[in-house]
């Protein structure tokens, strides 16, 4: 290159030439540190450039930027025109890499934003364009990506980085579009995306797919894209992310809701049942009950004969209280929270169960504390939780075993923990995390529907509790904790 000597005069109409020119030239050196800039730089990019790396201050990278032509610009010491056939936000300030060759050194790089000389008036519309076609991809609440045919990254928006847990940098030059779909996934949104079947050819729709966030956590995705065309030319894809984590988790409370509201239903007419049967029954019995009397008091009757009375006299009365705990437990319909003695709740709900023909042999362990204070709830829903554990329970152990109930109060004074253990065959460590999942069951069809469980959580939750359940070989254990109210305490 020919050396040209300039005088001071000409050397300062060239740098107001430079600073008068209205696009961005800078200098850099082959580690990528500014060592020079001209106005129009410094009035896009912070006046303090100088010193720093481009990557850091054009785009704000830590690592310089994938694909830069520097290190070919450095080897091949000519300039490097950088096509780029697709869509490019992020790099349009290093279009065109000059070297700069003195005594046969490179002693620099000029880097500008443009490749070949056009209309200034249409460059200028076509830098607005872009300028406001990069804040719109950048600043949209979904997620954004574009992708060549290659699975490179040119577009990557900040509601992308939030839901691939991948900053902008990262993904823009180490992250391949196949590290955000688990398995195949790419190649299957791909293939669907030229078909006819999801919007059409070159267009997608609403296709619900998974993808993997860079924690390994599988994230489900509504995703519209479409294939990106230069001519008949396919070049890229598009697409607009959005994470559906959240709707999933309003229609799961949905269904609670709704299951709730359908055993609550049937909780009514089950109590309106209820009660018309024990209407049915309290007549007979009081025959019975009244004349097993009458006969014990005015006849001589044999000791045996007496005693054969007696003992219908006593089942009469049994299947008397029987009936009038099952009212009281059926009764209510209506959501009431008062203050209820844990004990008393556990109690009832044993009275109903314990003589039933499954817990003949099972041994019924009662651990009260005494003197437990009261927790402020509904005790018919109480009564529910408490029947479908130990229903479950006594299955478990399909009717021979031992059922310990311990209640007591925590360290803090603060909850009510009721335990509840049975040593059945205990639960296997795949179907533990989701037995109080909605309709989640390992019981034959037809002999369960999978929303005790789920209702029993709900009603845990819906009293400010918790409930958790583990389990071994030997048995399984509910422990639940329900708050005490200060008031109801004192």
């Amino acid at each position: 290159m020919m050396n040209i000597s300039r005088t001071q005069n000409e050397q300062k109409y060239m740098l107001r030439a430079i600073d008068a020119f209205q696009r961005k030239i800078v200098v850099i050196d082959a580690s990528h540190v500014i060592l020079s800039a001209n106005q129009q730089a410094f009035s896009i990019f912070d006046a303090n450039i100088i010193g720093k790396t481009c990557y850091h201050a054009f785009h704000g990278f830590s690592t310089p930027c994938k694909d830069c032509p520097l290190d070919e610009v450095v080897r091949t010491r000519k300039p490097v025109l950088k096509e780029s056939p697709h869509l490019d936000l992020m790099n349009e300030t290093c279009r065109y890499f000059c070297p700069m060759i003195s005594d046969d050194e490179i002693d620099g790089v000029v880097l500008l934003d443009f490749g070949i000389p056009i209309l200034e008036g249409l460059e200028e519309k076509l830098q607005q364009s872009n300028a406001f076609l990069k804040n719109l991809i950048l600043s949209s609440v979904d997620a954004v990506l574009a992708v060549d045919k290659n699975g490179r990254i040119l577009i990557f928006n900040e509601a992308a980085a939030e839901i691939t847990g991948y900053s902008r940098e990262e993904a823009l030059n180490k992250v391949d579009i196949r590290d955000v779909y688990p398995g195949d996934g790419a190649r299957e949104i791909m293939r669907v995306l030229r078909s006819e079947d999801y919007g059409g050819s070159g267009k997608l729709k609403d296709y619900k797919v998974d993808i993997i966030h860079r924690s390994k956590e599988i994230i489900p995705i509504s995703v519209n894209a479409a294939l990106v065309y230069d001519g008949d030319r396919e070049v890229a894809s598009i697409g607009f992310f959005k994470d559906l984590r959240e709707d999933i988790r309003i229609k799961d409370e949905l269904e609670k809701a709704q299951v709730q509201i359908l055993q609550s239903e049937k909780m009514a007419s089950l109590g309106k049942l209820a009660a018309g049967v024990a209407h049915q029954l309290n007549n007979p019995l009081g025959g019975i009950t009244l004349f097993t009397k009458l006969v014990l008091e005015e006849y001589e009757l044999e000791d045996a004969a007496r005693d054969d009375l007696s003992r219908i006299l006593r089942d009469a009365e049994r299947c008397r209280d029987t009936v009038k705990e099952l009212l009281e437990f059926a009764r209510q319909t209506q959501h009431m929270m008062r203050p209820n003695d844990i004990n008393r709740a556990i109690s009832r709900t044993l009275f109903l169960l314990e003589n039933q023909t499954i817990f003949h042999n099972i041994d019924i362990i009662r651990q009260f504390a005494p003197a437990l204070p009261p927790v402020h709830s509904d005790e018919q829903q109480l009564n529910h939780v408490f029947m479908n554990i130990i229903l479950n329970a006594a299955d478990a152990m399909e009717g021979k075993g031992a059922l310990t109930i311990t209640t007591e109060v925590s360290a803090d004074n603060n909850h009510v923990i009721i335990h509840i253990e049975d040593t059945g065959t205990g639960i296997p460590d795949d179907v533990l995390p989701h037995i109080f999942d909605p309709f989640y069951t390992t019981k034959e069809e037809g002999k369960g529907t999978g929303l005790g469980l789920s209702l029993v959580y709900g009603i845990v939750q819906n009293h400010g509790g918790n409930i958790v359940a583990s389990s071994s070989e030997t048995g399984t254990t509910f422990t639940i904790k329900l708050p005490i109210k200060k008031e109801d305490a004192d």
